[in-house]
């Protein structure tokens, strides 16, 4: 049962960094209850693109940890980027893409370095 709590905690502590489910000023049951279903909308949605923008697996679900493919599209990632594309950025969408793929790939990259490595980088 401890295990089931940890997890709806954790979804909790996404929702409120993700969607504002604990940004809200109102004085009625009805108004909380509006604004905690719409988070929550929100964040299933977010939560839904992300796991299909996830690509299919080969018959090894694992990738290999030194593996240079970017990381798979986050719900925060895809917040930025719907945020970005629905609000006229200041940089054109194309650049924009670019910006993220190139961020996934650099992520991939320091999550392929070993620990012990990275250590003495820096």
């Amino acid at each position: 049962m401890a295990g089931a709590r940890w997890c709806v905690e954790e979804c909790f502590q996404a929702a409120k960094g993700q969607v504002g489910l604990d940004h809200y000023q109102i004085r009625h049951w009805t108004a909380w209850h509006r604004h905690i279903t719409l988070a929550m909308l929100a964040l299933a949605f977010l939560v839904v693109l992300a796991a299909d923008a996830t690509p299919a697996r080969t018959a090894q679900r694992n990738r290999p940890a030194r593996s240079t493919d970017p990381i798979d599209l986050t719900v925060p990632e895809i917040r930025h980027l719907l945020g970005a594309f629905l609000v006229p950025p200041a940089t054109c969408p194309h650049r924009l893409l670019t910006w993220s793929n190139w961020r996934r790939h650099h992520q991939a990259r320091r999550r392929a370095v070993p620990r012990h490595r990275q250590g003495r980088r820096r």
